[in-house]
């Protein structure tokens, strides 16, 4: 019996499928340092991992070089791999293909790191769903954050100076360290007795060993548990957390999280103001219509003199009587007429007469519609022979081409419309943007001050106390102010008020 006989082809490509169908070769982590690293032109990477004792080829192909690698890496740096293992038919060597690069001594992070979110993200703890609202109007602001550094300074004066009426409730903690995680966890919880509005955890940048507090386990769940609505600030822009993940909105940095914790009262303040404004205004214009309203009423001659509606009406019933008697005898009198008519006519005598004539102007409509049926049949047939010999009942597709030339032109209308409007409101919103109003704001509340300082004036001088204050004196009885003599009699208690007190007196 003969044994089978291989290619080189077919042994490569048989240990390369026993390769691929082993699980651990699939997604395998490697630990080594790098030798003869070299990028090509079109962008791969090829390089040697190597220990104390032996070596693996290893490729890192463009695609994955640009969406994980984050650092360049160099010969002698010892780093961690992730990726699969399989042949290269071509030469009959296994090597490492690469997915992702991480440097050696947080690269135990980095997979602990992206365990644990697949673990929480399988368990629905990122789900959108979860997120709260934040508070657009908050009254008490909690911080989870180290009582030092720049994080904490920051957001107390940005919250300070966008919107000084909140109040800041500082939560320390360590944020970095062993104990960090811990304590984050603690004063997350704490704050939930506190009843705040808006929570910020966070602080300030750093490398990602100096983050992984905020990658805790205890300290995503605390969060996702919260009833407060919680905003991430942790590091910089680029730099993410699970605490992003879970937050309900995460800012870049701890100063945009106060920004997105509280609104900017000045701007609050104007919209106040022109609310307050245009309300005075749509009360002053409601008045002046509703007077101009009854002005009209009480000017109208049926107003001053009512009785000559009841006069107009009793003319116009008059009339009516009038008429009505008229036409009734009329109506009689043409129902008379028409009676002896009837009672006279030759059709009364003979009623047969009737029925030869209406039997004859049958035959004749019966005559007159054969006529025009027989007539549209013609017609119709003409039509339908010219339909099918035009050429759109032969070439449907020429009526497509007429309506999809009328379609473009409408398309072409339509964008020029659409960029005149645009180009409008762009001058709109400039004209908007140089107004006086919106430059110097404090404009309105000027005149308003101005207007109130007027009023108060006005109402000074009305005041009765000023009165007294020149000598005059009130006088009462029975709580009843005097303004006569007659109005006193013998035995009256009179209660006198000057403007330092009061004396009683009685008439004699």
């Amino acid at each position: 019996m003969q044994e089978k006989t291989f290619t080189v082809t077919e042994i490569n490509n048989y240990i390369n499928k026993k390769l691929k169908m082993d699980p651990k070769l699939k997604n395998i982590y490697v630990k080594g340092e790098i030798s003869n690293y070299k990028s090509y032109p079109r962008g791969h990477d090829y390089f040697t991992l190597k220990d104390e004792k032996t070596q693996i080829s290893a490729v890192m192909y463009k695609l994955n070089k640009k969406r994980f690698l984050k650092f360049k890496p160099e010969n002698g740096m010892k780093v961690i791999i992730k990726g699969k293992i399989e042949v290269y038919p071509q030469n009959g060597n296994y090597q490492l293909y690469a997915t992702t690069m991480t440097e050696d001594g947080v690269g135990d992070l980095h997979i602990a790191y992206e365990q644990l979110r697949k673990k929480l993200e399988k368990e629905g703890v990122f789900d959108k769903s979860h997120k709260k609202e934040i508070p657009k109007y908050p009254k008490r602001i909690g911080v989870v954050t180290a009582k030092t550094g720049a994080a904490i300074k920051d957001v107390i004066t940005t919250i300070k100076r966008r919107y000084p009426i909140c109040e800041i409730y500082i939560f320390s903690t360590l944020v970095q360290g062993q104990d960090a995680p811990n304590q984050i966890t603690a004063q997350i919880k704490r704050a939930q007795n506190y009843n705040l509005d808006t929570l910020i955890v966070g602080r300030g940048g750093g490398s990602f060993e100096d983050l992984n507090a905020f990658n805790d386990e205890n300290v995503v769940r605390e969060i996702y548990n919260s009833k407060i609505p919680v905003i991430s600030a942790v590091g910089h822009e680029t730099d993410f957390t699970l605490v992003d993940f879970v937050s309900d909105i995460r800012a870049p940095t701890p100063t945009a999280a106060a920004e997105f914790a509280v609104p900017e009262l000045s701007e609050i303040q104007y919209k106040v103001d022109q609310l307050a404004y245009t309300v005075n205004n749509n009360i002053k214009n409601r008045l002046n219509q509703h007077k101009s309203k009854l002005d009209h009423i009480v000017e109208k001659q049926i107003f001053k003199n009512p009785e000559s509606i009841y006069q107009i009406k009793q003319m116009h019933l008059d009339n009516l009587i009038s008429k009505l008697d008229y036409s009734s005898k009329s109506i009689i009198s043409k129902n008379k007429t028409k009676l002896l008519e009837l009672e006279h006519s030759v059709i009364f005598k003979n009623p047969q007469t009737l029925y030869e004539s209406k039997h004859i102007r049958l035959d004749q409509l019966t005559n007159k519609l054969n006529y025009v049926s027989r007539q549209l049949l013609s017609d119709n047939k003409n039509r339908l022979e010219r339909v099918e010999n035009s050429p759109i009942f032969k070439n449907p597709q020429s009526m497509y081409q007429t309506k999809e030339i009328k379609l473009d032109n409408i398309v072409n209308k339509l964008n020029y419309t659409s960029k005149e409007i645009i180009s409008k409101n762009k001058n709109k919103l400039s004209q908007l943007e140089n107004s006086p109003v919106l430059r110097n704001p404090k404009m309105i509340i000027k005149s308003k001050e101005e207007q109130y300082s007027k009023n108060i004036a006005k109402l000074e001088i009305l005041n009765p106390l000023l009165t007294l204050k020149r000598g005059y004196t009130v006088t009462r009885v029975n709580d009843k102010v005097i303004s006569s003599s007659k109005d006193v009699k013998s035995g009256d208690e009179l209660d006198i008020e000057f403007k330092d007190g009061k004396i009683n007196t009685k008439v004699i």
